[in-house]
């Protein structure tokens, strides 16, 4: 797997649906190989960034910037080739196929060969393809995944597909990774074990990550920055420690326990 982490830039970025704002004037700056966290109230805009990144969404207005390069309003497909991978809140994965075969399509940006070539499976396509699955068996090896390489993913526990999916992400060799809620529904073991694997792919692969999260212990431990956002607008920004104690961030989202 090969990664660098890209300079992500949002500028004053607004998204509205009629009459409802959900992201308000926002500017951030994500740093190469850097892990931000995006933590904030249900309905603080976090999601909604991350689909103004990845394309889902258009901005109303401002700029988001990808190492200089405009990506704001770009179609969704060409966010995979600019670099861009996403795991999503609820996997999002096919659950008739294997785990295999799900991280093959993570893989589907690199294939070059035709449709036809494809088909016969000959040639330049069948040396393409085994090189796509000697790639996606390294990345099952990264995840400790082999228990489960030749399993229907919806046969599998809840758990090990939140994994599935963001080894799906990482498939497509990011160099912005964009994990929303990855934590969500998993027991305190399952949580353990994916902070093992978000330390892992930060040091060994280094792409920037921007990661949703409401577990702010977890966010602590791990995040190198964390930007707080409430009703679609920032309201603090800096290293844990100094987050954590942020009056303002006590007040709209940690709870005044949070101080102790």
């Amino acid at each position: 797997m090969n990664a660098r982490g890209a300079t992500l830039e949002i500028e004053d970025v607004t998204l509205q649906f009629g009459g409802i704002t959900a992201i308000r004037n926002l500017s951030l700056r994500a740093n190469p190989s850097e892990l931000l966290a995006l933590v904030g109230p249900n309905g603080a805009g976090k999601t909604a960034l991350l689909n103004c990144i990845n394309g889902i969404y258009q901005p109303t207005v401002g700029a988001i910037l990808l190492d200089g390069l405009d990506i704001g309003g770009l179609p969704l497909h060409k966010m995979v080739e600019h670099g861009i991978g996403r795991a999503f809140q609820h996997a999002e994965l096919f659950p008739h196929l294997t785990v295999t075969e799900n991280l093959l399509i993570g893989r589907h940006c690199r294939f070059r060969s035709g449709l036809w070539a494809a088909g016969i499976y000959f040639g330049k396509a069948r040396r393409e393809e085994m090189e796509e699955r000697r790639r996606v068996e390294s990345v099952i090896d990264f995840f400790e995944l082999y228990r489960h390489r030749d399993m229907q993913v919806g046969a599998l526990p809840y758990g090990v597909q939140k994994m599935v999916g963001v080894a799906r992400a990482l498939c497509m060799e990011p160099k912005l990774l964009l994990l929303d809620e990855p934590c969500t529904g998993l027991i305190r073991e399952e949580r353990e074990n994916l902070a093992r694997f978000l330390l892992r792919i930060n040091h060994e692969i280094g792409p920037t990550v921007i990661w949703v999260e409401h577990d702010m212990q977890m966010v602590s431990d791990l995040a190198d920055r964390i930007v707080v956002l409430n009703h679609g607008a920032k309201v603090a920004e800096g290293v844990p420690d100094v987050v954590r104690r942020d009056p303002v961030v006590v007040e709209a989202y940690l709870g005044h326990a949070a101080t102790a």
